[in-house]
């Protein structure tokens, strides 16, 4: 992608939504941050998975293995 492309990218976001341009924003900075070598930090949506899943192991609701090596088959095939 030319700077050129970038820019007229970025010119056209400014039309967008608020809530894409910040999401726009939201996912640059990311890349920025990787790219920097900086710390990843976890969003307040993917923390609020993250504890779902949690709670559920808790709760016992796991895969068997036999769903798992399912799953994998499935992707695998795709």
């Amino acid at each position: 992608m030319a700077a050129s492309d970038l820019r007229h990218l970025l010119e056209r976001a400014q039309t967008w939504p608020e809530e894409a341009q910040n999401e726009l924003v939201a996912i640059a900075s990311e890349i920025e941050n990787e790219l920097l070598g900086g710390e990843y930090l976890a969003t307040q949506e993917e923390l609020r998975s993250i504890d779902t899943a949690l709670a559920s192991i808790d709760r016992g609701e796991v895969a068997t293995d036999a769903e798992v090596a399912e799953a994998f088959a499935k992707f695998q095939r795709g």
